[in-house]
């Protein structure tokens, strides 16, 4: 049996909004380089104008973005696949001023899902005694098919109408929507474990259940990858401590260009990067089991990007996991990871995650924390 599989999805880009952190030193707000600053929003309008054209007139062009060129001065960003079949005469294609901006071309692979093992330290696959941390190992009980398990990372703790709930990704928890190689589909009150299926050598009674799942089935039709199951009494520590993050405060934080950021997960643990990208636009394709057929493509629109070189901050196994501002005491949730490549990461803004999820389950959706 393989088990070195991630929350198994290949990540398209389409129109990636990346908009890197450029010198805009103030402690007032209103400059912080958000989507609405003019530098970038000028180039945004641009962006948002031709990026259908360049991507409908040529299948080697993966993106574009907003970001600076090598004068430090903003600039469309488009990238190009360094796998392409006509990569040169694509790039030859590309004109160096479009609408009156600059325009800076960018090599680069493809997102695609991977595979990896944390190093040394805490263990965020290990099975814990309960009540248990989150940012730890998780998933579907079931969630074994077609010579595969699959799973990724119990993230964190919200709370809905005094209820508690560990919020995860919709492909972490309920994307088996077809009986298929094992017969069965996810279903409200299946069984949630820790660790997950991918690090107990697919064998669900090496794990533990730690909560119900409640399907939100928040894809393909809403704009956040998210899902929930009701915390088990006594499973799981009633604060929302997150392996090596600690309680978090229940207020959350919009996220700005330039902010540093850190998650707990399953694969690569305790990590920290910058947000480098606002109001991204992505297509996702989703599979209907573990290792199953496709399913559906998603485009999701307003993302958080977040630097993600040489997949040091999110690797397979990671989807899940609540990406948190970078302080010390109390951070404040940002966004929910969901995909990534070895150059960028992906997250749901937080508020977006939590007003859909308190929409289905008819209350105010709060993260449990300080």
């Amino acid at each position: 049996m393989n088990t070195g599989r991630f929350a198994r999805r290949t990540l398209l880009v389409s129109s990636v909004m990346v908009l890197f952190f450029t010198a805009f030193a103030s402690s007032n707000q209103d400059e912080l380089p958000t989507v609405t600053h003019p530098k970038v929003h000028r180039v945004i309008k641009v962006q948002e104008m031709v990026t259908p054209v360049l991507m409908a007139s040529d299948e080697d062009i993966l993106g574009t973005a907003v970001g600076q060129d090598d004068d430090g001065e903003m600039a469309l960003v488009v990238y190009v696949n360094m796998n392409g079949k006509h990569l040169g005469a694509s790039i030859q294609r590309i004109p160096s001023m479009i609408g009156g901006e600059r325009v800076n071309v960018e090599i680069t692979e493809p997102f695609y899902a991977m595979a990896a093992k944390p190093p040394g330290g805490v263990s965020h696959t290990a099975k814990q005694t309960p009540p248990i941390q989150l940012g730890t190992s998780g998933g579907w009980r079931y969630d074994l098919a077609n010579g595969y398990c699959c799973g990724g990372t119990l993230g964190s703790l919200i709370q809905v109408n005094t209820i508690q709930y560990i919020m995860s990704n919709y492909h972490v928890f309920e994307a088996d929507i077809v009986a298929g190689g094992n017969g069965i589909v996810a279903n409200d009150g299946d069984p949630v474990i820790q660790p997950g299926l991918i690090d107990v050598k697919c064998n669900a009674g090496s794990a533990q259940n730690v909560a119900a799942l409640f399907k939100l089935s928040s894809l393909p039709n809403n704009n956040v990858d998210v899902s929930v199951a009701r915390v088990i009494s006594g499973m799981v520590s009633p604060t929302g401590s997150i392996l090596e993050i600690g309680t978090i405060s229940a207020s959350t934080v919009e996220a700005f260009i330039g902010q540093a950021v850190k998650k707990s997960g399953r694969t690569t643990g305790l990590t920290s990067s910058q947000v480098s990208g606002l109001n991204a636009t992505i297509s996702v394709q989703y599979d209907n089991e573990c290792a199953g057929g496709a399913a559906f493509t998603k485009t999701f629109t307003g993302q958080i990007i977040i630097k993600n070189g040489v997949s040091r901050f999110l690797k397979s196994g990671d989807s899940g996991s609540l990406m948190v501002e970078n302080v010390a005491t109390n951070p404040r949730a940002v966004g929910l990871l969901y995909a990534g490549s070895t150059t960028l990461a992906v997250a749901n803004p937080i508020n977006e995650v939590l007003t859909f999820v308190g929409s289905k389950l008819r209350g105010t959706a709060t993260m449990v924390g300080n």
